[in-house]
């Protein structure tokens, strides 16, 4: 496992672990219209091939609802490079979710090991289907 030092960003903190099993983007404090550029930004350069994405914002105390076209950008990044990915969303988070009518649009997951665990199914899952692809008749 490696990661970055803590980032700030006028109000957020960010971090990004690298996991055997997924890149962790951990954000905290507030997500506002103001730094939500530079979030996204950060992010962004986390969302790799063959590698699931999480981001987790339980630490986060307000978002905006800009906040939701910055899921849709990450919906669409994850998958033009064929990775899954999931939000770990705070009580503000769900809050935005709920009100803009999007609540169940994103993957989300109640924590990082449930995302973890998910993937890591997941994995196993094409695992046991590949001998079955590679037999043939």
């Amino acid at each position: 496992m490696y990661g970055n030092q803590a980032i700030d960003c006028d109000g957020a903190q960010m971090r990004a672990v690298c996991r055997q099993l997924a890149t962790v983007v951990t954000v905290t404090g507030d997500v506002n219209d103001t730094n939500l550029d530079c979030i996204r930004a950060y992010a962004r350069r986390f969302i790799i091939n063959e590698k699931p994405f999480v981001l987790d914002l339980s630490g986060v105390t307000s978002f905006t609802q800009q906040g939701i076209s910055w899921f849709y950008d990450i919906d669409e990044d994850c998958h033009h490079v064929d990775v899954e990915w999931a939000v770990i969303a705070s009580a503000p988070v769900q809050r935005t979710l709920r009100l803009s009518g999007e609540r169940e649009t994103f993957p989300t997951a109640e924590s990082v090991p449930e995302a973890l665990a998910h993937f890591a199914e997941r994995i196993g899952e094409r695992r046991r289907l590949l001998p079955l692809l590679t037999k043939t008749a």
